[in-house]
């Protein structure tokens, strides 16, 4: 996914690190992290706004034939933020305005993806699309484990199953894991878990001793321990906390 801040500021925790952003700056995630985010800057009469992009490999690709080959990096993390140029925020506008022009979408649509891979290749963010683009790049078997764990994340898990589905050895596995999410492989397990029962205790789906068996814990104390550890405040407690801040801005 790659997106760009028009108006507010956003704060995310990715792992132990902290990053804020806002008007002007991208960000391109090439896999799916676990990360929480809190918008930080925005009112009722400018709220926070973005526009979000999912990235196609095969456009990406095709943008790369174009460029001239460099041979791969060590792994990168699997997002970064950049200061969007005045070439790059004009290839976001014109993509933006076909919103305004839909019958021109099935013609220009592609073409304009093109030109806004084409502008984010000249910005820092290269080796991460390129890596995105590679079938058989460090990072494509990395994805493929945390597709494997999300899937599975509910279930006792070990780093010996993960670094086999990444083709990796174990050592290799959780070092380059680590790189792209921020996180050890068992840690990035705990947050969507951890999310996950944060999602269906705000819905009110079920209780959290429920929640915390579904989730794969044995232990409600060790799944309240870990939750409050991650949102600052013990599951029911957060989930109300939450839950009154969203009707309040409605």
């Amino acid at each position: 996914m790659a997106f760009i801040v028009l108006q507010g500021t956003k704060r995310t925790i990715i792992g132990d690190k902290l990053f804020e952003y806002g008007p002007g700056q991208t960000m391109v995630v090439a896999a799916e992290i676990a990360a929480m985010g809190q918008i930080v800057e925005a009112s009722p009469d400018m709220p926070f706004l973005a526009i979000n992009l999912d990235l196609d490999p095969a456009v990406i690709m095709n943008v790369v034939l174009y460029l001239s080959e460099t041979p791969e990096l060590q792994m990168q993390p699997g997002f970064a933020f950049s200061m969007a140029n005045a070439e790059l925020i004009g290839a976001w506008q014109r993509l933006l305005g076909m919103y305004e022009r839909p019958k021109e979408i099935p013609v220009m649509a592609l073409h304009l993806e093109h030109e806004l891979m084409f502008r984010l290749m000249l910005t820092p963010h290269a080796e991460m699309l390129r890596q995105i683009a590679g079938v058989e790049s460090r990072l494509s078997h990395v994805r493929q484990a945390m597709a494997w764990i999300r899937e599975h994340y509910a279930e006792q898990l070990s780093v010996e199953d993960m670094a086999a589905i990444a083709g990796m050895s174990e050592s290799v596995f959780h070092r380059r894991f680590k790189a792209v999410t921020a996180l050890s492989p068992l840690q990035y397990q705990k947050h969507i878990r951890q999310q996950e029962a944060r999602r269906r205790l705000i819905a009110k789906q079920t209780d959290a001793a429920s929640v915390a068996f579904a989730m794969g814990y044995k232990s409600t104390s060790q799944f309240s321990r870990e939750y409050k550890h991650l949102f600052g405040e013990p599951p029911r407690r957060d989930a109300e906390r939450v839950s009154t801040r969203v009707k309040g801005s409605l």
